[in-house]
């Protein structure tokens, strides 16, 4: 109860709620962070997802890009990614953190996407053919609408894995909430570094909680119980 207290007690410390090391400005370096790396990495699935699942070929591809995401160590990456980083912006922070999140977002936005697209009726598909639609029509107007609860899931998913992770930034001197956690270590102080993670761990919840509102408000109620009979869980 004693450590609990002290915890307490350092979040609820008004010094630690100012300056550069004050919460507020590393909750906006965390969020700056994350948000990037989604954004870039959901540049990069989005595409190659919707191109494989509408044209149906290089879904090999796809499901090998995909694990071989999932199994390559976040930190390794930021290892990778360092020298090259270095070499490009001659600074370490932001970049190479930037560079493994976005590597860690791609997965399962790209699966999602491709299974969502995949998942669409073929009935549906060639009805809209018969009806002239080109295939770029065909696309943007029916697979991209129907596969969207799919789609917003592979982003949830991945938003909530970068938020997560983006601790990894303090590795290389950068900032957020893993900053708590890597100078407690440093400095063996083990209320900052429980702080930390609960800081880590409360906006990590607030981000699914706010992709799953913004899932139930922009897909009806009907495409999503559709969507689940016809798309496997896994996928989701």
């Amino acid at each position: 109860m004693e450590f609990v207290a002290s915890v307490i007690a350092w979040l609820a410390d008004p010094a630690h709620w100012q300056g550069r090391d004050g919460i507020p400005i590393r909750l906006l370096e965390h969020v700056e962070l994350s948000a990037a790396s989604l954004l870039a990495g959901a540049a990069i699935a989005l595409p190659f997802g919707f191109l494989v699942g509408h044209s149906g070929r290089g879904a090999f591809l796809v499901l090998s890009v995909a694990n071989v995401g999932r199994a390559l160590p976040s930190l390794a990456i930021l290892g990778l990614a360092l020298p090259f980083t270095i070499q490009l912006f001659h600074v370490l922070e932001f970049w190479p953190a930037f560079v493994a999140l976005t590597v860690l977002a791609i997965p399962p936005i790209l699966t999602n996407t491709w299974a969502g697209i995949r998942a669409v009726e073929r009935d549906l598909v060639e009805t809209s053919r018969g009806m002239g639609m080109s295939a770029t029509q065909v696309l943007w107007r029916v697979e991209i609408p129907v596969a969207l609860p799919v789609i917003l899931g592979g982003l949830r998913t991945a938003a909530v894995q970068v938020v997560a992770t983006a601790t990894l930034g303090a590795y290389v001197a950068g900032g957020g909430f893993g900053r708590y956690v890597i100078d407690g270590i440093a400095r063996n102080q083990l209320d900052r570094i429980f702080a930390g993670a609960l800081l880590v761990a409360a906006l990590s919840i607030a981000t699914e909680l706010a992709f799953a509102f913004l899932q139930r408000r922009l897909v009806s109620r009907g495409l999503r119980a559709a969507t689940e009979r016809t798309v496997p869980r896994t996928a989701t």
